[in-house]
């Protein structure tokens, strides 16, 4: 059962890592006006992913410090799914 649980914990992580990773992807291509907003399904993936990671983001963003247009948070994220992945839950759940 315990095993079970580390397996959806770090689905569940994987899934938000790749959100992330999307997310990144397609601020750059925004950013480089590779693709722009005025696109409906630009907009709508935009603001469905961004909808998801603010949650996540808006409590590091208050910590860090403002550095103009450079946003560490989601970096910031990705650290702390990578420790939670390797560093806590296997000592968590026994498997190491």
């Amino acid at each position: 059962m315990a095993y079970a649980l580390y397996q959806i914990i770090v689905i569940l992580l994987d899934v938000l890592w790749w959100i992330i990773i999307v997310q990144a992807i397609m601020s750059w291509l925004i950013a480089f006006n590779v693709v722009n907003l005025s696109n409906d399904v630009v907009r709508t993936v935009m603001v469905a992913l961004d909808r998801m990671t603010a949650p996540i983001y808006n409590p590091i963003r208050r910590v860090l410090p403002d550095l103009g247009a450079l946003d560490l948070s989601p970096m910031v994220v990705l650290l702390g799914i990578l420790i939670i992945r390797q560093a806590i839950l296997p000592p968590l759940f026994g498997l190491v």
